[in-house]
């Protein structure tokens, strides 16, 4: 039977002993470095692994234990683990570790057998050697029963028992979704390329996206490059109505998942002049034709955006609560000079097919036709990259100012592709009021933070540049008093390097499922201003 202790985000496990002697030895021990995480206002987790459910303490400081264990036969040795967890912090016997009054409160799985066993003194299962100390442990009240969550995540992290990953810090931390709940939800992306490589294929990774984040956003698979199907469409043209052909099969594994789980997404995205077949937009749908007229491309947004909007809405109603219904339309630098929002013309060099087509106000367009067709509480958005430079947020507030005018916007996304020293805080927060002055809602999509090079020093500036984002949206937010309705927050993706060749090193949680400092300054930080 083992003692294992999170640490903030490092582990120290031991033997649980069985002589009185040891078990001084064995917590003393760990009490120098759960002092210094006390004084870091850190969470510590003592998982006591002996059977198969669980219950919780918690005590002192930011500590909570946890055994691990299979019925009231095994109530003495738990007894005695816990003794020894509780002494390494601090709690149950003598004096806190941090030298204040010690509290225990003890919850108990409502599956446990002869739940009284628990309490009994550890000296009676220890022949030949008594541990008086742990009555405290005896007198402990008992407050509550574990909730109906803790005990589906206690099982959940069970079904893991065999991966070859350890789930346990992931799947025992406090829910972010829920320190944030007063604020915002939180999402989370679903990364992959194809449907063989998607994170939707590993349980792990959802495992932990259901129990952090509570909205998603597909980051590849929801774009028309993926939907259209082209001989579809091309058949279309020659014996059909003309309009284009769509199939769903790269979207809907994950809105069944989402259904499944209540867990609701972020739709992305609807019109965008990357990742759009260049053949969508060029006569009977062929590579080598010429491009349409704008009346025909008109039709053929409007049939595409129905189609879909209608599929997801009449298939899995209320998963999908907004959409991302324009991407990067902005371009202060190449844009239309004559554009009142510097409509984007091009992109390295190759034309936007949408503005080629049918001109700036393809965007408006494209809101019409959401709008349209959008359920009622469905709601519309506008989304892009680098909103804090001044000239783009300048002629993104033009664009949706006049969108809402129409009733055509519910919400700007800032898409958070920032640095750990770039952009500064103030200039991200002079952003967030400026479109706050709108009125509409504001999401921070696409959050990812990254690092030139992968070290431990570099994550530590990682998470404390997480810590501040999140430090700066509390006060943004008109929760916390300022005149910004941020009503959502997504990291991009949850761990690094999801799949071979993907460089990416700005998520919450690392290859092997286990949270990076920037997990632990943001739960901080929840748990700080958040966590009413």
């Amino acid at each position: 039977m083992k003692v294992r202790i999170h640490i903030d985000h490092s582990v120290e496990e031991t033997e649980v002993p069985l002589t009185v002697r040891e078990q001084n030895a064995a917590a003393a021990k760990l009490r120098e470095k759960i002092a210094k995480n006390n004084e870091k206002g850190g969470i510590i987790f003592v998982i006591l692994v002996i059977g198969q459910t669980y219950s919780r303490m918690g005590c002192g400081k930011g500590v909570q234990f946890m055994a691990k264990k299979s019925g009231g036969k095994l109530a003495g040795r738990i007894a005695l683990g816990a003794f020894l967890a509780l002494m390494a912090t601090g709690c149950g016997v003598g004096p806190a570790a941090d030298g204040g009054e010690t509290k225990v409160t003890q919850e108990v799985s409502a599956e446990q057998e002869n739940q009284e066993q628990i309490q009994e003194s550890p000296g009676q299962i220890a022949p030949g050697e008594s541990a008086p100390e742990a009555d405290g442990l005896k007198d402990a009240p008992v407050q509550e029963s574990l909730t109906e969550e803790e005990l589906y995540w206690q099982q959940v992290l069970k079904d893991f028992e065999n991966s070859a990953y350890d789930l346990t810090a992931a799947l025992t931390e406090p829910a972010l979704k829920d320190l944030c709940g007063d604020y915002f939800t939180l999402g989370v992306g679903i990364n992959g390329s194809t449907l063989e490589n998607q994170t939707l294929n590993m349980p792990e990774y959802m495992a932990i996206a259901g129990k952090h984040f509570n909205s998603c956003t597909m980051t590849n698979l929801m774009k028309s490059s993926y939907i259209l199907d082209q001989q579809g469409c091309r058949d279309s043209a020659k014996e059909g109505d003309g309009m284009p052909v769509l199939s769903f099969d790269s979207i809907d594994p994950t809105l069944e998942w989402c259904r499944s789980q209540g867990m609701r997404m972020r739709g992305h995205t609807l019109v965008w002049h990357a990742q759009a077949p260049d053949w969508f937009f060029r006569e009977g749908y062929d590579d080598n034709r010429e491009y349409v007229d704008r009346e025909v491309m008109l039709g053929r947004m409007e049939s595409y955006i129905a189609q879909l909007m209608t599929h997801v809405q009449d298939n899995y109603p209320g998963v999908v609560y907004c959409w991302d219904v324009v991407n990067e339309a902005v371009d202060p630098d190449k844009g239309d000079k004559d554009s009142f929002f510097r409509c984007r013309t091009e992109n390295d060099g190759t034309p936007n097919p949408w503005y080629l087509t049918i001109g700036e106000d393809y965007v408006e367009m494209a809101f019409t036709y959401a709008r349209k067709y959008a359920a009622e509480d469905v709601k519309l958005f506008y989304n892009d990259f680098n909103t804090y430079q001044p000239e783009k947020r300048n002629a993104i507030y033009a664009l949706c100012e006049s969108l809402k005018e129409k009733g055509l916007i519910d919400g700007i996304g800032m898409q958070g592709y920032w640095g750990v020293d770039y952009p500064s805080i103030g200039t991200l927060e002079s952003t967030v009021r400026k479109f706050g002055e709108l009125g509409l809602e504001i999401h921070i999509t696409e959050l990812s933070v990254s690092v030139d090079e992968e070290s431990e020093e570099n994550f530590e500036k990682q998470g404390k540049r997480y810590g501040s984002i999140f430090m700066s949206l509390a006060r943004l937010d008109t929760e916390g008093g300022g005149n910004a309705n941020i009503t959502n927050v997504t990291f991009f993706g949850l761990i690094d390097h999801y799949r071979q060749g993907d460089t990416t090193n700005s998520r919450l949680f690392d290859a092997d499922y286990q949270p990076k400092p920037a997990f632990f300054k943001v739960r901080n930080m929840m748990n700080t201003l958040y966590n009413k």
